[in-house]
């Protein structure tokens, strides 16, 4: 029995940040810190024939009006991976070329905002304007190419062809599609759009910098990745890397956005250049135009089975939608493949291809659930399709074709399962939405109709064989622990988990264990949070730290007792021998290797990669109401049952879950960031962007059945970005059982519900 590990413990934060602490970056900036506003772009594609800002430096307050004249001509990218990045370096500072609306133009740094704001109006730019790239469908061999330079760069061959617009192109297939499709008795084919869904996090995107008396840049910002805004910073402004630090205050959310850096470049620019505090807030509407949304992609699914139900032949082609720059292009359409294809090992043959394009709209990048969110979608809502076609139970056919613990799958790269409860999961999920009663719909005396219908997914845990996480803990003077990590808590609560899993190991209470997290000064390496590696990746390097530093509080106990190690046993808080008759405080012990005679504090240190990537699991279920008369949907019941190995906490879990599903509703049915004829961005707040509230879906119903995955702390694995992905097609196989309207095109719009059952009526 774990007395820390699987406990609902409480956040270690969470009275801090609900009375409002100075914990965020805004709140610990200093005050006479330059104010950096920023002049972008009105048009989504254009040269900068001349700027003109003579005017603008007369305002009282003004400190500096940097071009890209005055700035740096090293290439870049914003995306938050371990180096070497597979996304291009196609950035800079400033460019001469802008790509889409909202793009950076010139950098104002004044003593207050009402002077930034005014130097903002009186910069005078003349453009060249181009024919801008607005169609993803149209981007290839368009007559605009919107990344002409050839300063672009590329770590390695990500397939780019940039002069046909192709950022980036893919292809994993094992078997022969075609071939399989032919001999296949049922084939179901569709076409998926998943639209762009901006983060929508609750602090939007901020840095502070300063130099320090050592004249080291340091950048106080609100990121998921410290350790690669170092490298970005010192890449993109010439300075060894030395020369800077990146310090993470609490985050108030990222969702995946926040592993794209935004101001940071900019702050320290402006810092460099002044040899001032900087500190650059983006507003929302800055926010939904100027960093990153998710991509938007286009999936054709073929798929083929055989007369009882087993899927033999799955091909996916894929084009994905990279905006204006390629962050994160490559690996979001690799990880659309990646984290469906081995989901039904069934087959015989797999395709999964396609390419990612450029156009001259708002950057792409990292978003929850990471390119898996589209692919679940598209897959689901085939096998759907499939189960219609075949006359059969749709949870049946999943249960006939979902890959299990000890097995493989064509596309899992001659990996074996090492744990899933899929089974279990769908079983549950059944019983908790009434699929027996309910399934597939019951007509109401209102005239409504109700509905459910499923789907079910899997993610990742960590980047496999990629990045590693790093720990360090010590015991103190007085008996308690410091652990040092760089992993991020954006609101998680991974901080408070991590130390359970130390707690455990130590057995002692996690109240014991001060965290620090998050300087590149101080906290050992850690890629950051994303790739739903916290829990599994770093959650194993804190585990095996403590472990070491157990190991050397007994030996060092049991030489101060003059007996081996194998005679002395630790329970937190005493070691004696095993006999009784000799015994030590820890407190003891810790105070005389810290302060006392032997002088050799106690530390604990590990670093943990892991070669697989050991899949979370989910099965989800939406029960919504039609009404027939105007094709409005509403969520009634939600019911989602997880595996994700071992809970570490079990609050913490089932708040990540349920907040999963809320942004996943929204992504089914409320969001998308849409544009006009011109590439203005129309949805920059949220009067237009609209988000899902409490009021907007009835229950959520959350269950678990844990598996025990052998490589991971505790038999762990991730759970931040399953969460996500089972409510667009859940919902949309809903709405098909309800009225027939069989919604392909994100999102579930009443609009496209009424349409949908007059074209089925046809």
């Amino acid at each position: 029995m774990r007395k820390y590990v699987g406990q609902p413990l409480p956040k270690t934060d969470a009275i801090a940040i609900s009375t409002g602490k100075p914990v965020y970056t805004e709140d610990l900036a200093p005050a006479e810190a330059l104010v950096v506003k920023m002049l972008r772009s009105p048009h989504a594609f254009a040269r900068i024939k001349s700027i003109d800002t003579a005017k603008a430096l007369k305002i009282k307050g003004i400190e500096c009006i940097l071009t890209y004249k005055d700035v740096p001509g090293v290439r870049f990218t914003l995306a938050g991976q371990s180096y070497p990045e597979p996304s291009p370096y196609d950035r800079l500072i400033l460019d001469p070329i802008v790509r889409y609306v909202g793009d950076e133009v010139a950098i104002v740094a004044a003593t207050s905002e009402r002077a930034a704001n005014e130097a903002l109006k009186l910069i005078k730019v003349n453009y060249e304007v181009f024919e801008p790239v607005l169609d993803f469908e149209q981007a290839i061999d368009h007559t605009s190419v919107v990344h002409p330079e050839e300063t672009l760069t590329c770590n390695f061959d990500i397939g780019m062809e940039k002069g046909r617009n192709i950022c980036s192109t893919h292809t994993l297939a094992v078997g022969d599609v075609e071939a399989e499709l032919k001999n296949c008795e049922v084939v179901v084919e569709e076409t998926y759009y998943t639209q762009a869904q901006a983060p929508a996090m609750m602090e939007t995107f901020r840095a502070y910098t300063y130099l320090d008396h050592n004249d080291r840049l340091v950048v106080v910002s609100s990121t998921q990745v410290p350790f690669h805004i170092k490298r970005q910073v010192a890449r993109a402004l010439e300075l060894p890397f030395s020369k800077v630090r990146v310090i993470k205050p609490r985050i108030g959310g990222g969702f995946g956005g926040k592993q794209t850096g935004s101001g940071e470049v900019f702050a320290g620019l402006v810092t460099l250049k002044t040899g001032k505090p900087a500190m650059f807030i983006y507003s929302r509407t800055e926010t939904f135009t100027s960093t990153t949304s998710r991509h938007a992609m286009r999936l054709k699914v073929r798929m083929g089975a055989d007369k009882d139900g087993f899927i033999r032949a799955l091909d996916i082609e894929n084009l994905s939608d990279t905006g204006a720059y390629g962050e994160h292009a490559s690996t979001t359409f690799m990880v659309c493949g990646d984290k469906t294809l081995p989901l039904y090992n069934k087959t015989k043959a797999v395709r999964y291809h396609g390419h990612a394009v450029y156009t001259n709209k708002t950057p792409a990048g990292a978003l929850r659930g990471y390119g898996a969110t589209q692919g679940t979608f598209a897959l689901e809502s085939t096998v759907n399709k499939l189960a219609a076609k075949l006359n059969m139970d749709p949870a049946e056919l999943r249960l006939k074709n979902i890959i299990k613990a000890g097995e493989t799958a064509l596309a899992y790269h001659g990996k074996v399962l090492g744990s899933s409860t899929l089974d279990r999961c769908i079983e549950k999920g059944k019983e908790l939405i009434g699929w027996q009663e309910k399934y597939p719909f019951q007509e109401l005396p209102n005239g409504k109709i109700r509905a459910i219908g499923m789907a079910v997914t899997m993610q990742g845990s960590g980047i496999a064989g990629i990045d590693t996480a790093s720990a360090s803990l010590r015991l103190n003077e007085d008996g308690h622990y410091n652990l040092l990590i760089g992993s991020t808590d954006m609101g998680t609560g991974s901080d408070t988990m991590l130390a359970q899993v130390a707690a455990e190991v130590l057995d002692t209470p996690p109240e014991e264990i001060i965290v620090h997290a998050a300087d590149t000064d101080v906290s050992p390496y850690d890629p950051g949070s994303y790739a739903s590696s916290t829990a599994y990746v770093t959650g194993m390097a804190v585990l095996k730290a403590a472990e070491e530093l157990k190991q050397r509080i007994i030996e060092c106990a049991a030489k101060v007792l003059e007996v081996t190690p194998e005679q002395i046993k630790f329970d937190g808080r005493e070691l004696k021998t095993l006999d009784g008759s000799k015994v030590i405080t820890l407190r003891k012990l810790a105070e005389s290797v810290v302060v006392g005679t032997d002088k050799n504090q106690l530390v604990g240190n590990a670093t943990y990669g892991s070669p697989i990537s050991p899949p979370p699991f989910i099965a989800g279920f939406a029960e919504v109401e039609v009404d027939p008369g105007t094709g409005k949907v509403e969520v009634v019941d939600y019911v989602a049952v997880v595996d994700c190995g071992t809970m570490l906490n079990a609050n913490l879990v089932k708040i990540q879950v349920e907040g999963g599903i809320a942004q996943g509703i929204g992504m089914a049915m409320y969001e998308e960031v849409h544009y006009d004829e011109y590439g203005q961005l129309k949805t920059s707040n949220f009067m237009q962007y609209k988000i899902p509230c409490r009021k907007d879906f009835g229950r959520i119903t959350v269950a678990f059945e844990e598996s025990y995955e052998p490589t991971g702390p505790f038999g762990a694995k991730s759970v931040g970005e399953v969460v996500i992905n089972t409510p667009p097609p859940a919902i949309a196989h809903a709405v098909y059982n309800a009225v027939g309207a069989r919604v392909t095109h994100l999102p579930i719009t009443p609009e496209k519900v009424f349409m949908g059952m007059n074209a089925s009526k046809k």
